[in-house]
């Protein structure tokens, strides 16, 4: 696929629910995109507004297998992967391809461009932390054989990999770790707790708390999250940088606060608590204030009325119960069983 001469972004794994969020913002700001998505967890419905735009493009692909990108590059994210327990867990050696060949496959392409490469990490580099907060200087608490290792060692290799190529062979890199992003475009059957809590407490259902739910999430709405990554994408220092919010809430709170701020009657119901999953979770977001100049700006309440807003219209289905298999219920496009091509013209769709 050939694209025009101007320079572009590539975003990796842009048709998930963060990557249309930094695709939205890259168009917005005048820049050219190439989102690359296998879709396998993503969805042409989360980037469908963008389909017709002049400078935007979706390349299906599976970041993992040979590709490349003839236009211009300046900078390259790479979010590809799965990113819920279920998802990665139902895939975990896509996963850990993923952090792998495929951050070895975007380290290519930028470096055949001369461009920057932003590696979206995570919190779950931490691990279990016995530090708290976790700074960039914790090395972390990770079980490498457990169920949850298939991400966690996924995105420590590939922080490995980046650091590797930046030293060894002078890669303009940067490194985000991300803490809990939530908002609008989340899957009801994702996973994790807030689209969980929420399509649970919209459906009357039992909302379902790990453990005795004391463990504490720190979660940072979505367009924040975008913005210090726009933010790293710009700056030359490699980092790593948490990028994520300090509003930290205990799991069982969280699970209150949605069901009396949908209004809803449903009690909340406790369930064996997954294995390494970890007991507190808040970053320290010092180094993002000094050097990017970022901190988030979205508070819990506003964030949760704004998602609330999105499931309420959008998504009203049932969340799955517990064990139960429903991935296929909610529509992720008949465009997800094509592959090695690209796909324009399909309209812009109502997007809430």
């Amino acid at each position: 696929m050939r694209y025009s001469e101007e320079e572009a972004v590539l975003v990796t794994g842009g048709a998930g629910f963060l990557g249309s969020y930094l695709c939205d913002r890259l168009v917005e700001s005048g820049r050219r995109v190439v989102c690359l998505d296998n879709l396998s967890t993503g969805s042409t419905e989360n980037v469908r507004h963008l389909l017709d735009h002049p400078r935007f493009d979706l390349l299906l692909t599976d970041v993992t297998e040979v590709w490349e990108v003839e236009t211009p590059l300046t900078t390259v994210f790479h979010l590809a992967s799965a990113a819920s327990p279920p998802d990665y867990m139902r895939m975990p050696v896509q996963t850990l391809e993923a952090g792998s060949l495929g951050t070895r496959n975007a380290l290519h392409c930028a470096s055949e461009h001369g461009a920057r490469l932003v590696l979206v990490s995570t919190s779950e580099v931490y691990g279990d932390p016995r530090e708290h907060p976790q700074r960039e200087t914790y090395w972390g608490n990770v079980n490498p054989i457990g169920p949850r290792s298939v991400y966690d060692e996924a995105k420590r290799y590939a922080e490995a990999l980046v650091m590797a190529h930046h030293r060894g062979r002078g890669a303009d890199v940067g490194i985000a770790r991300v803490f809990n992003s939530y908002g609008p475009r989340m899957r009801p059957d994702d996973g994790r707790m807030i689209p969980t809590f929420i399509s649970q407490a919209l459906a009357g259902r039992p909302i379902t708390v790990a453990g005795d739910g004391h463990q504490t999430r720190s979660i940072c709405y979505v367009t924040d999250t975008v913005e210090g990554l726009l933010r790293l994408g710009d700056h030359t220092v490699t980092g790593p940088i948490n990028i994520g919010s300090q509003e930290e809430v205990s799991v069982l709170n969280l699970a209150r606060f949605v069901r009396d701020f949908s209004g809803s009657r449903s009690e909340i119901s406790f369930v064996e608590r997954p294995e390494d999953d970890p007991h507190y979770r808040r970053p320290d977001i010092t180094k993002a204030g000094r050097v990017l100049g970022w901190s988030p700006s979205v508070h819990l309440d506003e964030g949760l009325r704004r998602t609330l807003a999105y499931f309420m219209n959008r998504h009203t289905a049932l969340a799955p119960e517990p064990g139960e298999d429903r991935s296929g219920l909610f529509e992720r496009g008949d465009e997800a069983d094509e592959r090695y091509g690209t796909v324009q013209g399909l309209g812009r769709g109502d997007h809430t």
